[in-house]
């Protein structure tokens, strides 16, 4: 008969080196997702890179404003050589020692095929999706949270349960020692009874270190200091407000965030390709400008105020343009058809998440039935054991199933959360259920 196999669950379990915990702590679900959202280096990320959309938008905004320039000179003039072509006169020409010049350009685009227009809009529609991407990362580390809290639950939970039964391992084999002294069982009976409560031991360490792994993965995301242990009630995770359980793919089609996030990368594609367009077309920008020039002891210029229109046209781009257009063309195909896959992956995904969900709640069902069942059977054997019509054999192994089924029935409780959690990260409404799109 084996014990250590109570604790089966540990595909929830990460191997990783303990820590020692003495701070006890308790944060309501809610509270350390806001934690997680604050301190997460993957949440400071992605507002950078949010930042940095922002910035670059209003870089090409300040595309569409006057270009404004000013320019001055001072040369020292050594003692040149002047030659006139006409009569001077008999009179000697004076010679300059120093030139001062100053000029001030305006240049206002008026028209350049809607590059700049279009540039704008492609930098916004990516600031969007970067800002989509940024809300898809906040709802993947609530997500990591939740499973993490939900995993220490579990293995508190199981902690728990463990050393109830071994008080009780410990009490019976309390009671064979004396049974055994009188002769009224076998030593047999008695190794049988010490056995178990050295593997119930076992599974208590494997327990303990499982939780103190959880822990220490927790603390590390919400940033908490390396002692803190954190405690979590059961209120934290079973006592949660249901939103309505979404049952096809519409709500995750209007909701995901990495669907908008590529909607928007597409629009940003099909600006992209006006702008490949724009090069067909001439630019055309009203100039105006002032000058002035002080030739030392010769002239001065004042007040030579100029305006007029610019017009530039490359004309060989018009024949290399061509394949720049159906560059862009090309490259707003491949984020269409990736946005056509992602609604397929979308569709699947929230397929297996419905599916999933059920199947929590059916082997919960089950799992319930089955820990009343365990009891009444360990309280039979035990009847039975005491009459001496059941070996001590039967009694170990009743007591061994009515503790796997109380770890199993509250793992599927919290399973049941999980996928509840799961279904609704999968639809893109766990922000929604949790109140937090607003930090």
């Amino acid at each position: 008969m084996k014990v250590s196999y109570l604790i089966l669950f540990g595909g929830f379990f990460v191997g990783i080196s303990s820590i020692t915990a003495q701070e006890k702590t308790n944060l309501k679900l809610e509270e350390a997702i806001q934690l997680a959202w604050t301190k997460s280096n993957e949440v400071s990320l992605a507002n950078t890179k949010v930042d940095t959309k922002k910035h670059e938008l209003q870089s090409v905004k300040n595309n569409q404003y006057p270009d404004l320039k000013l320019t001055g000179q001072y040369i020292h003039l050594t003692e040149p050589t002047l030659h006139l072509d006409f009569d001077a006169g008999s009179g000697s020409f004076p010679v300059p020692d120093q030139m001062l010049i100053g000029q001030a350009s305006l240049k206002v685009p008026i028209y350049s095929g809607l590059k700049i227009q279009n540039g704008i809009k492609l930098q916004d529609n990516l600031f969007q999706a970067e800002n989509a991407m940024a809300s898809k990362t906040k709802e993947d580390v609530a997500m990591r949270v939740i499973n993490y809290y939900a995993n220490l639950y579990k293995s508190q939970r199981t902690v728990e349960l463990i050393k109830e039964n071994q008080k009780s391992a410990e009490q019976r084999v309390t009671d064979y020692i004396a049974l055994e002294k009188n002769g009224i069982i076998p030593r047999n009976d008695l190794l049988k009874a010490q056995l178990q409560v050295s593997k119930l031991q076992l599974s208590l360490d494997e327990a303990l270190n499982n939780e103190t792994i959880i822990n220490y993965y927790l603390v590390t995301l919400l940033k908490l200091p390396s002692g803190t242990k954190l405690v979590v009630n059961e209120s934290d995770l079973i006592n949660f407000p249901k939103n309505s359980i979404p049952t096809d793919e519409q709500p995750a089609l209007q909701n995901r965030k990495d669907l908008e996030a590529i909607q928007y990368q597409e629009k940003a594609s099909q600006n992209n390709v006006e702008i490949a367009k724009s090069n067909y077309y001439p630019s055309i920008a009203l100039t105006g400008g002032y000058a002035a020039l002080n030739l030392n002891n010769v002239m001065t210029l004042q007040n030579a105020m100029f305006i007029g229109v610019g017009v530039s046209y490359d004309l060989s781009g018009i024949l290399k343009n061509g394949t720049e257009v159906k560059v862009a063309k090309s490259k707003a195909l491949e984020v269409k058809d990736t946005e056509e896959l992602l609604k397929d992956n979308i569709r699947v995904q929230v397929q297996q998440a419905i599916t999933n969900y059920d199947l929590a709640i059916k082997q919960n069902t089950v799992l319930t039935q089955a820990v009343e069942q365990s009891v009444e059977n360990y309280r039979i054997v035990k009847d039975k054991n005491e009459n001496g019509l059941a070996d001590t054999n039967d009694l170990l192994d009743a007591d061994v199933e009515q503790l796997r089924s109380k770890i199993s029935e509250t793992i599927s409780k919290v399973d049941v959360i999980q996928k509840y959690y799961e279904l609704l990260s999968t639809t893109g409404q766990l922000s929604q259920t949790f109140n937090l799109s607003k930090i």
